[in-house]
């Protein structure tokens, strides 16, 4: 901005002085080009490729802006594209990561079921095991019962 401004600036005090100096600047003057003289304006020579310059500086720079511009958008386009595409990827990723934590999950449910199954079987062992047991307390007392009843209606010694 402050470029701007001083290269304005500079443009207006240019215009200006040519303005003020016009009768000199557009007196002919004996010029030499080198293989030939001619009798010309020189001020008004030199204002009219000093204005020739300005322009072409101006041609340069607003060519220099329009393919600066044309290339941000062509990286904004790029940019956009790779965007789009590790969106795409990050949400496959996503349902790759979902699906993956889907088949575990369902593996530990499997597994969860398996040990409860064997849980309950290995306690329904353990039940037959110690009714097994209980009967044969049962049967040994009622042995026992059944001796000690029969040496008492005998008279025999009971120990």
């Amino acid at each position: 901005m402050a470029r701007t401004i001083s290269l304005l600036v500079i443009a207006l005090l240019i215009v200006l002085l040519a303005v003020l100096n016009w009768t000199t600047l557009a007196s002919p003057t004996l010029i030499s080009l080198g293989i030939t003289s001619v009798t010309a304006p020189l001020g008004l020579i030199m204002l009219g490729l000093t204005v020739l310059l300005a322009v072409l500086f101006v041609a340069y720079v607003l060519t220099l802006q329009g393919s600066v511009l044309m290339e941000n958008r062509r990286h904004n386009r790029e940019l956009q594209s790779q965007r789009e595409l590790a969106d795409k990827a990050e949400a496959s990723r996503i349902t790759e990561m979902r699906s993956a934590l889907d088949l575990q999950l369902q593996q530990q449910s499997i597994d969860l079921r398996n040990v409860r199954d064997g849980l309950l079987a290995r306690i329904d062992r353990l039940e037959q095991t110690v009714d097994a047991r209980l009967d044969q307390t049962d049967n040994t007392t009622a042995a026992y019962l059944g001796q000690i009843e029969d040496r008492m209606t005998r008279g025999g010694p009971v120990l």
